[in-house]
């Protein structure tokens, strides 16, 4: 949340000493009020960076020079404390795109929703979430899909409807990226395609929102725009689970291809790249902190999914398991 600021107007230098008049008409009616009104905007700024310190190390502890081929902490100093990302798949290809070319058409939707959790020389941890969740949000009357808050109040209203529904502390999720369909293209490219094991051949075609897969079972390289079509790829409007079974496999393949030799020399300018096309409140250095810290181990991404209920009939909203204490993730938070 950005911090208000109290900006001072600069006055002519007269070269004269101020006198107890032309400061009191500085300071205003109320000299005390103007005062505390300045520490407060101090105070505030010293706590903003006191709270990133505790999070990430100072800027000039960043390594210098390229990184290595084989050492995750050269990319960046590791993070001191565990980060919670909140990640939101929209479905348009761009983010400023006026419609998302999809289905309900219109402003972008959120496609897939998933909070990551990064911490030094730990496994990294992902909890996807059912964006066919049933919610109450501002505004609406009845119960709306999990998904319908970004759309209705952009990345603010979906961070703080998940924190809700987990249990999350003041604070969490600490940062966000939204990722448009182009982003993840560039990331799929950049790394040099995903390999993964497919368990069925996937072929569809939508010519209402210009989309269609063709991909064969079995083991294989995808690109990013094959990548795309995986995951855009839902057989009904009830097969939610099974899109976010494909989308596991792709994070694997993704954690697989970071840890090949010589991706570590690349993933500067790379990250650069996805920046471009992503929407973020991470600056590039606390990108690259994740990104070390996500490779400083050796282990696959553990993903885990929260416990719904049996569906009734042929509803398409879903309703969690009930009688599970809070927080519902990230377990011995």
């Amino acid at each position: 949340m950005p911090l208000s600021s109290t900006r001072l107007m600069p006055t002519q230098d007269s070269g004269k000493t101020p006198t107890p008049s032309s400061v009191g008409h500085w300071m205003g009616k109320y000299p005390g009020r103007t005062l505390l009104r300045l520490a407060a905007t101090l105070g505030g700024l010293w706590l903003a960076s006191t709270a990133l310190g505790l999070l990430w190390p100072k800027p000039d502890q960043v390594a210098k020079g390229d990184p290595s081929v084989d050492k995750a902490t050269s990319l960046a100093p590791l993070p001191k404390q565990p980060i919670i990302i909140l990640l939101v798949g929209i479905d348009s290809d761009q983010l400023n795109d006026l419609t998302n070319q999809a289905a309900p058409m219109g402003s972008a939707n959120a496609d897939s929703l998933m909070l990551v959790k990064v911490a030094a020389k730990q496994p990294v941890e992902v909890l996807q979430l059912p964006i066919e969740l049933a919610v109450t949000l501002p505004g609406s009357n009845g119960m709306q899909p999990l998904a319908s808050s970004y759309g209705r109040g952009g990345i603010a209203l979906t961070a703080d409807v998940i924190a809700e529904i987990l249990g999350l502390t003041k604070g969490q999720p600490h940062r966000f990226v939204v990722i448009p369909r182009k982003a993840l293209r560039v990331l799929v490219d950049g790394l040099g395609d995903v390999e993964v094991n497919l368990n069925a051949p996937f072929k569809h075609q939508d010519n209402a929102q210009n989309y269609s897969v063709d991909l064969q079972a079995g083991r294989q390289r995808l690109n990013g725009g094959q990548v795309e079509q995986l995951v855009r790829y839902r057989a009904g409007p009830e097969e939610e689970s099974g899109r976010r079974q494909r989308q596991q496999w792709i994070l694997n393949g993704l954690s697989r291809q970071l840890r090949q030799p010589n991706t570590l020399a690349k993933l500067p300018k790379l990250l650069k790249e996805f920046s471009k096309e992503v929407q973020t409140d991470l600056t590039p250095r606390e990108l690259l902190s994740l990104t070390a810290a996500a490779l400083s181990n050796n282990q696959f991404p553990i993903i885990s999914e929260l416990p719904l209920a049996p569906r009734a009939g042929e509803q398409t909203l879903r309703q969690l398991k009930a009688s599970h204490p809070m927080p519902l993730w990230p377990q011995g938070n």
